[in-house]
């Protein structure tokens, strides 16, 4: 299985990142590195993603646009391909796989 990264900028995104984040773990496609950029979030997001730190690439960077934060991701990314999210998205379980077998 190839690995797929999956980036995902956060800005005070604490209202939905737990779904996304989730949604990412539940995959059927299990070859996946979960990166997440906290851009300079003033609400709860670190709290919560705190919560994720043995599945997900965390790192946290001063407020620089979503831009880039994906920068960020693709410099550190180790997959074949990237999925770029933004932190309220949410993919069925079966999402990725669909689209790596297309």
């Amino acid at each position: 299985m190839e690995l797929i990264s999956v980036i995902i900028p956060a800005y005070n995104a604490g209202e939905y990142i737990e779904n996304c984040i989730n949604s990412l773990l539940s995959q059927t496609y299990k070859s996946l590195e979960i990166i997440v950029i906290n851009d300079g979030s003033t609400d709860n997001t670190a709290e919560i993603l705190g919560r994720f730190y043995k599945d997900i690439v965390y790192i946290t960077q001063e407020n620089s646009g979503v831009a880039a934060a994906r920068n960020r991701g693709l410099e550190i990314m180790r997959g074949s391909h990237v999925l770029f999210l933004d932190p309220d998205d949410y993919l069925d379980p079966d999402g990725i796989e669909r689209a790596v077998i297309s």
